[in-house]
């Protein structure tokens, strides 16, 4: 059994603070991934900072975007009145996520930082480099079929499990920090690594740094997104394949904006920018829809049991793409 201390922060200052007093401390929010990972023993911290007393409220700004606690659950920012109105895909992406039991005590921040659920990272028994480094990565020849096809390395082909992330990485979302040097900012984008040869350094966080607030720019289209996602099971499943995307097409069919983003492809949310590419300018059609996401496959690497991601993301991002169009005519 885990030995463990709780400490309640009241803020950033004092979070950061009790947290930099034990070497392998964590920050608990909602605790729904956390715990289950000392529950396998894969996580053993001797300190549980909790900050879900820390600013939580989800706020408009003026020029039309939001700045989200991070302490905010995910069912009060699924149901938030201008998310659904002007951010739908972020709504859709939370309520595809998990059950209502989970959303209500989950964090926004936790979500970001929940680490992978492969099974052989849940498995003491198995090889893992994120668990353990330079032991080897049993997934590579063993059970694949969740696994990554974008940007994986031979140290891991892991899958970040967020559906919340993949919306967010599409709108452009910037993560507020605090940690011993003070204050950052950095787009989500650029929050979580691929694995390379260090798989365990899953982020860019500095030690002992605290997400404190998520931004979300304004993007006027965005009234016209969703989130899509293709898993196993009608119920609560990680994805095999999901897509978050706006659209905006003038009157004349051309695709004048566009973001795109997928996830249960990759060891972080991904960003289809060279979909995005090739869509701008371009009538919208299911040709041009096709020959996008072709272009941001075409350097896919499948493992020996998920290789029908290729043609799921493909017909997933096409089926998206034209749901969108019907919405701009």
């Amino acid at each position: 059994m885990n030995i463990f201390s709780y400490q309640q922060a009241s803020d950033a200052a004092s979070a950061i603070t009790l947290k930099k007093a034990g070497p392998t401390a964590k920050y608990l929010g909602g605790g729904t991934n956390l715990v289950d990972l000392m529950r396998e023993t894969v996580e053993q911290p001797e300190t549980l900072v909790d900050v879900t007393h820390l600013p939580g409220a989800i706020e408009q700004r003026a020029d039309g975007g939001l700045l989200i606690g991070a302490a905010a659950k995910n069912t009060a920012l699924a149901a938030h009145p201008v998310v659904r109105s002007d951010f739908p895909l972020l709504s859709r992406s939370i309520l595809a996520g998990a059950s209502a039991q989970i959303r209500n005590v989950a964090t926004v921040g936790g979500n970001i930082l929940q680490r992978t659920r492969c099974r052989y990272f849940y498995d003491n028994a198995a090889r893992c480099n994120k668990r353990q480094p330079q032991v080897g990565c049993d997934a590579i020849e063993g059970f694949n079929r969740y696994h990554a096809i974008l940007g994986a390395s031979d140290a891991c082909v892991a899958t970040h499990p967020s559906d919340m992330c993949v919306a967010l990485v599409a709108l452009d979302a910037v993560v507020h920090l605090q940690g011993p040097a003070g204050t950052r900012s950095i787009p989500l984008s650029e929050l979580h690594r691929l694995p390379g040869d260090r798989p365990e350094v899953e982020t860019e966080l500095q030690p002992d740094e605290l997400i404190t607030a998520i931004e979300i720019p304004p993007l006027s289209f965005a009234r016209r997104s969703t989130y899509r996602k293709v898993r196993d099971r009608a119920s609560y499943a990680f994805a095999l394949i999901s897509v978050a995307a706006a659209v905006d097409i003038d009157d004349a069919g051309i695709v004048r904006g566009v973001r795109l983003a997928l996830g249960g492809v990759a060891h972080r949310p991904w960003r289809a920018l060279k979909a995005e590419a090739k869509l701008m300018g371009q009538m919208a059609s299911m040709e041009s829809f096709r020959v996008a996401a072709e272009t941001e496959l075409a350097d896919a690497v499948p493992l020996s049991e998920n290789e029908f991601k290729m043609e799921l993301a493909r017909r997933t991002i096409v089926a998206v793409l034209d749901e969108l169009k019907g919405e701009n005519a």
